[in-house]
């Protein structure tokens, strides 16, 4: 493949551990651009790729007919007038997850892909998973049987991000623990069982324990220290129940609980046999035979999943066949996720 030139726009934590990386690996891109409204955090990017070009503002980006190719990893709230303005610049377009702060943003950025003929991959990594890909591959070859529900728990003790800034802020995250983590653990059910018809959806969400910021106790905090002048609205746990035209869904995750552990896992069951996913790892196939229960770990070499991501989004737009990640193939994760709030926010069942 000719090598392609890309932009990549916000240069925070998962640009510089996972995006520019995988690019610098790739034989068919090269990055020409980086970007970030603060301009040391987009010069130290440059530090990790030779040659690319600071810049403050994407838009100074838009009229270079030479960068085909964006990775925007940007906070979710500028996601979508981001991803927008690219396309229509005539860019591809991978966006890290959540597509979007909201639904309608997400289905104003799939249509803007539809007009102009743009790829727009969404950075749901875990369909590039060697282990998700594995199940999703047992699931299909009949090796669980009817498989009737899956559960994901992404379960922690004390762990609110940067309490006080920006994923802590609706207004720029769009949501807590559900748009953060559990976007992760709800697109990779749904990717592995097929993306079967979603039809009711019923949440709740909570915001409890970072509500009283100075009175918050932790041990560590990712994402940066506590602002204790900023904002926490909004949920630190949630739980769902998902009816689909295949099995049911259901899921509990909590960003802080008051349990002194973590609880991250999926789980897929059949009535011929059961996966539990160790989230980010390996699994055990649990199944009977010939009177015997049996456990069965496989080993196998893990892929670096951002890698596998990087490589099938150049692809597609060689290709021109969307890849897995693809809006159209991603978006009924969104739109859970909206329901999931809109039946926590209204106390009731929500049909889709």
């Amino acid at each position: 493949m000719a090598s392609l030139k890309v932009a990549v726009i916000g240069c925070g934590t998962i640009a510089r551990s996972q995006h520019i990386p995988a690019y610098n690996r790739s034989e068919a891109a090269q990055i020409k651009y980086v970007i970030d409204s603060v301009e040391e955090r987009a010069r130290s990017a440059t530090e990790l790729c030779n040659g690319a070009i600071p810049l403050t503002n994407y838009r100074d980006m838009l009229d270079d007919e030479e960068v085909e190719a964006v990775s925007i990893c940007t906070p979710n709230a500028v996601h979508a007038p981001i991803a927008i303005d690219c396309l229509r610049a005539g860019k591809h377009v991978l966006c890290e997850k959540p597509a979007a702060a909201t639904v309608q943003e997400a289905r104003l950025m799939q249509e803007e892909a539809r007009r102009s003929g743009r790829m727009l991959s969404i950075g749901v990594v875990n369909r590039f998973n060697s282990s998700v890909n594995r199940i999703k591959a047992m699931i299909e070859l009949g090796d669980l049987g009817e498989l009737y529900h899956c559960y994901g728990s992404f379960r922690a003790h004390r762990s609110i991000p940067g309490l006080g800034g920006p994923f802590t802020t609706k207004a720029m995250s769009g949501g807590g623990v559900l748009i953060d983590w559990g976007v992760h653990f709800l697109d990779l059910m749904l990717y592995a069982i097929g993306g079967p018809q979603v039809e009711s959806v019923s949440g709740a969400a909570h915001g409890l324990l970072g509500r009283n910021l100075k009175e918050y106790v932790y041990v560590d905090m990712w994402a940066g220290p506590p602002d204790y002048g900023g904002v926490f609205d909004v949920e630190d746990f949630v739980t769902a129940l998902i009816r689909t035209s295949g099995p049911t869904l259901s899921l509990n995750g909590a960003w802080a609980q008051n349990i002194g552990e973590s609880a991250m896992f999926v789980e897929f069951l059949g009535d011929k046999g059961g996966v539990k996913l160790d989230y980010g790892g390996g699994f055990t196939y649990y199944t009977s035979r010939e009177g015997a229960l049996y456990e069965v770990k496989p080993t196998f070499r893990m892929a670096n999943a951002f890698q596998e991501e990087i490589d099938s989004f150049l692809a597609s737009i060689h290709s021109g066949i969307p890849n897995q990640a693809h809006i159209d193939r991603t978006i009924i994760t969104s739109e859970v996720m909206d329901a999931i709030y809109r039946s926590a926010a209204e106390r009731k069942e929500i049909r889709l």
